[in-house]
Order: C-alpha cells, then structure tokens, then sequence
C-alpha cells in the first residue's frame, strides 16, 4: 500500500509522539455499544454474513480517520493511503487462523471477495505475517460469545502502531440492538478525539450500508 512520510519538524503533535513512544504502555482505547439495529434487520432479510458486514463498515470507519492510518516506522511517521484489515477466523480445532481482506469498495464485491478469502487462510491456517505486510494493516478480531464492557488486549513489546478493533456479542436494549466495539490505539498516534471519530464514522457507514440494502430491495 502506498504512503508517505510526515514531517516530523512540522508534525503539530510531535511532543506527544515523542512522550508517548517512550511509554512501555503507549496504547490508549475504549469500548462503546453500537447501534446495529437497522444493519442488523439487512443480514437478516437478505441472509449475509455478519461479521463481514460489520467489518466492511468498520475498515472504511477506520480508513476514514487519517490517524488511524498512520503508523511508526524507523522512529517516524508514515500516513497509509488505505490500509487493508487482517482478522482472526476461526478453525475447526477451537484455534484460528489470520485474514487479510482487501479495500473492495463495494459493499456486496466485499463480501464475495471476503468470503473467498477466508476459506483460503482456512486452508493454510496460519497466523504468521510479514511484518512489512502487516504494518499497515488494522487488526480485526471478534468476541461473538459474551457482550463485554471492556477488553484487554495482547500486545508486543517493543509497542506496534496497529490499531486493533474487536466485535462482542450483540445484545437488545429495549427497541435497539446493540454491539460492543473495542477500539486500541498507540497513543502516540491517536487521541481521543480521534477515537471518536472513528465511532461517528461506523455509526455513519453502518446506516449507508443499510439505506443502501432498502434501495436495492426495491
């Protein structure tokens, strides 16, 4: 994927770049309830794979914040153009094995290329990645048993910069159906506004994905 490099003299959060690299700890996250009502209805009427569906809603989410495109390499910053998602699917043996799904900008090619996709890292079942390859990558991940609170992740030491995103159990409160999404990010890169941005924009994703279900029905 093509990127290219900030400028770190003019890069206006460069003190807190250069304080928050020094953290052993430098990640900052959160978990918020999504609404998936509407979406919801749509897997269901039309019979799609819901962790596709929510995952093509949270990739272009994500995509949509420059922040959550940027990644540290080499001491630097570099901003991704677009950044592909790797995410766990699950094995027959309990294990699971690692995804790499392209930017197919259409909703329904998305998920004919995703399912395609997921059947061949079935077939290799494997979590190994090239760390050149991985870089730019989101790491998607799912928790479809238990709508949680809250979520700790596993992360490397030294720290990476990929931002990790985890999917709950949906729940129903009241008329609304709800998802818990996690969202990890180094802080280095990513402030809690950007954090936000990234929950305004999967709000907006998942209603477009859902408008759009209704025109095709018709």
């Amino acid at each position: 994927m093509a990127y290219q490099w900030l400028d770190m003299e003019r890069f206006p959060r460069r003190e807190h770049f250069e304080y928050f690299s020094s953290l052993a700890y430098p990640y900052v996250g959160t978990t918020a309830n999504v609404d998936i009502t509407e979406v919801l209805q749509k897997i269901k009427r039309e019979k799609l794979p819901f962790f596709l569906t929510v995952c093509y809603c949270a990739a272009r989410a994500a995509n949509s914040v420059p922040e959550l495109r940027q990644r540290i390499r080499e001491g630097r910053i570099v901003e991704y153009d677009r950044c592909r998602v790797s995410h766990t699917v699950a094995l027959e043996d309990g294990t699971f094995c690692y995804c790499t799904l392209e930017n197919e900008p259409d909703f329904y090619a998305y998920l004919d290329a995703g399912r395609k996709a997921q059947e061949a890292a079935k077939r290799q079942a494997s979590i190994a990645e090239d760390p050149e390859e991985a870089l730019e990558k989101f790491f998607v991940s799912s928790l479809p048993w238990l709508s949680y609170t809250a979520l700790v992740q596993p992360v490397p030491s030294p720290a990476d910069s990929n931002p990790r995103i985890t999917f709950g159990k949906y729940f129903s409160q009241g008329e609304r159906v709800l998802l818990p999404v996690s969202l990890l990010c180094n802080h280095a890169l990513v402030d809690g506004r950007h954090i936000a941005a990234f929950y305004q924009a999967m709000d907006e994703e998942l209603a477009a994905v859902a408008a759009a279900a209704g025109e095709r029905d018709e």
